[in-house]
This record gives structure tokens, sequence and C-alpha cells, in this order.
């Protein structure tokens, strides 16, 4: 499906300045977020307890929030709807140490007045199980970048390895950002929509790469901008399409998904815009800063090509017993 004339090209090296503006802003005002608010470490992350009440009725949430809240055990106390208005999820910083005695059984004892509930679920996370979440989730997003880095670097070039890198580490910047800005808690759910985030950025990055690479080869111009101007605008009707599916479900689950799922749906939405934007006005004119040669690489493209005719032609002439 084509939104855009195949033939027409589009000038988006001339939009770069401005869109790199924007980036360093967006990038910039993030760094800014992380060491002036820090993250909110969830219950997965920091330890805590999550406590799941059903309700024959609606469930009388701001009643339950004051009773909670009056007693002093309860440390970030956070009370949502669980997919319905019966269902409710209780979360909070302390376990049954610090409580001295059965989680499940001191809050119904505290809540009996609210009404006819149930106990679903107590879910415990120790601290030191939540520092070991998150040791692991940072070093999960750490191999994924390196991972990238060599991927690249062996199916492209140097330089495009290092722009596709700035391009995922914009991205997971202004998605940290957004959730400081939007006081989300780090949870494996946010960690997934991080990880969600590198895998989309990066699979149009390598479109647009894959593209770009295809028109150095092709191209008569020795230029790399209008190159790139060619590839991403043949691309053009591909990014919008997948990505204005993509982020329109992604909306329609912050909205309609249910608390329980805001934040992972909302880092996802920023992260998603971020990558999309990221895979054309960063990653792109990355290659152009780094001074990427297009008649260099066409040498070297061509070197390669030779090396493989004279392996072909060796490997045939020892078929046919000439060597």
């Amino acid at each position: 499906m084509q939104f855009f004339s195949e033939k027409k090209i589009y000038d988006f090296m001339k939009m770069r300045f401005a869109a790199i503006s924007l980036s360093f802003v967006l990038f910039f005002g993030s760094i800014y977020l992380l060491f002036e608010r820090g993250l909110q470490f969830g219950i997965d992350f920091s330890g805590g307890t999550l406590v799941q009440l059903r309700y024959e009725n609606a469930a009388p949430i701001p009643q339950i929030r004051e009773i909670l809240t009056q007693s002093n055990q309860f440390q970030n106390l956070s009370v949502t709807e669980f997919g319905s208005a019966e269902e409710i999820t209780i979360r909070f910083l302390g376990s049954n140490e610090n409580l001295g005695n059965d989680m499940g059984a001191y809050i119904v004892s505290l809540l009996k007045d609210t009404g006819k509930f149930e106990l679903r679920r107590v879910d415990v996370v120790g601290p030191k199980v939540g520092d070991e979440l998150r040791n692991k989730g940072l070093m999960a997003i750490a191999i994924s970048l390196i991972a990238i880095l060599i991927y690249i670097a062996f199916r492209f070039e140097w330089r495009f390895a290092i722009a596709a890198i700035i391009s995922e580490i914009h991205d997971v910047v202004i998605t940290l950002g957004a959730i400081c800005l939007f006081k989300i808690d780090v949870n494996l759910d946010t960690l997934a929509a991080i990880l969600t985030v590198l895998g989309y950025s990066l699979n149009d990055t390598i479109i647009i790469f894959d593209r770009i690479r295809d028109g150095i080869k092709t191209s008569k111009k020795s230029e790399l901008a209008p190159i790139i101007n060619e590839s991403v605008s043949a691309t053009l009707s591909r990014t919008i399409l997948t990505s204005g599916l993509t982020i329109a479900t992604v909306v329609i689950l912050y909205f309609f998904g249910g608390s329980m799922i805001e934040g992972f749906s909302l880092a996802l939405l920023v992260g998603l815009v971020a990558g999309t934007f990221s895979s054309v006005f960063v990653a792109s004119p990355t290659l152009m800063w780094f001074k990427f040669s297009v008649e260099h690489f066409r040498a070297k493209e061509l070197e390669k090509l030779k090396r493989k005719q004279d392996k072909e032609r060796n490997r045939a002439m020892y078929e046919k017993g000439t060597i």
C-alpha cells in the first residue's frame, strides 16, 4: 500500500538540523529529569507487596485508600482497579516480615467494613529479589545494545552500527524521561516496554539502512544526503503504515486496557514515536557526521564482488579439473 508516490523525493536532510535540535532538547531534558526526579521503582524492583481483592459491588477505592493511609505500615501505597470496577489491586512497600503477621489477613481485617469481598491473591517480593531483578533488567538492556552494535557492524559497516546505537540510546533515554515525567513505576512491564522499543526502533532503522545501502550501490549520485532522501522517501509509506497502526493500537491499550497497563502503554507509546522519529532524523544524519564516504563504500563493495567472482571462478576451474 502506497500513501506517497515512489517517484516523489522528499528533502528530509534539509530538516535534519531542526529535527536534531528537537532531539537534543528532548534528550537532555530527559537526562535532567532522570537526575532531578530519578526513577520510581515499583514493587518488582524495590521489593514490596501486591494484594488483589474482588468485591461483589464496585470497590470503594477512596474509602479503601483512606483506611490504609491511616496506617503507617503501608509505604508508597497504590490502590487501582484491576480490569473492572469490582476488582482492585493494592500495592505498597512492605512484607510479612515488617508487619509481623499474615499480609492478607491483616488487610482483610482493616477493610472488613468496606463491603463484601474476597482475597484473590497476595504476592510478596523481597528487597534482595527486587535488586536482582533490577540488575538483570539493566543487564538485559546493555546486552541488547551490544548485540545490536555487533549485528549491524557485521551486516553493514561500523558507521552504520554507531549511528544505530546512538539512535537506540536516544530512544531509551527519552522513554525513561517520559517515565520520570509521568511518574510511572519502573517494573517488569516497563522494562518489557523499553526492550520492545529497542526492537521496534532497530527494525525501522535496519529497513532504512538497507535502502540506503542499496541506494549507494545503484544510485549515480556521489553525495550521501540525496541518497538518504531517496531511501527514506522510498520507505515512507511503509513507515507511516506500520508505525501508524502500531501507535494506534498502543493508544487503544492506553485508554481501554485498564490501569494495570497504563504505565506500560504510555512508555511504549512515547518510545514508538521517538523510535520512528530517530530512524529518520537521528540514525541517518549521523552517517553524514561520521564522514561516511559513498565512493569508499562502493570501492569496498566492488572489491568484495571481485573476490567473490574470483572464488567462484576458481571453484569452477577446480571442478573441471583445470587447476
